[in-house]
């Protein structure tokens, strides 16, 4: 892929209590598990900050059906609280490591638009607006479009998928 396809960059959660860690390795795994040749996205960002690499840029991520090719994924350790529940539940270090990474691949593909998984849900009322109702899945937990709209401006357009 190159910098010029990317229209997206998915921000995801690995849906993992707040309570629990999950690695790297954890992740490849149940990937791997899930069919996949590898992990999914491109970064994946600890509760500790650290991002770690884990697609090449060039490769096409599996992360979002049907956006793969044009899109970068991103996710991060978390997304439930203690009980099981979605939950944004970054830490301040992942909030600081997900801006920075966010800025670096804008900054490689500044025509992409950053989202969240759940605003790739179909737009079942043709409204042009995903709502809440029309999610597939509620990940990242948090809106990714309003918390880094100063990164990306131009709003998602399902007209060209």
């Amino acid at each position: 892929m190159r910098p010029t396809d990317i229209r997206y960059i998915v921000v995801h959660c690995s849906a993992t209590r707040a309570s629990q860690s999950y690695s790297p390795e954890a992740l490849e795994r149940d990937h791997r598990a899930r069919g996949f040749r590898s992990a999914g996205y491109h970064f994946y960002i600890r509760r500790s900050g650290a991002i770690i690499p884990l697609r090449p840029l060039e490769q096409i991520g599996a992360h979002a059906r049907g956006y793969n090719r044009s899109s970068y994924g991103v996710c991060y350790e978390g997304g439930l609280d203690d009980t099981g529940h979605p939950a944004d539940t970054r830490t301040a270090e992942q909030r600081t490591a997900l801006r920075q990474l966010l800025e670096h691949l804008h900054a490689l593909a500044p025509q992409a638009t950053i989202l969240g998984h759940r605003d790739l849900s179909p737009d079942r009322n043709g409204d042009g607006r995903i709502t809440p109702d029309e999610w597939i899945k509620l990940c990242p937990c948090f809106d990714a479009q309003r918390e880094y709209h100063d990164i990306s401006i131009s709003p998602i357009s399902h007209a060209t998928k």
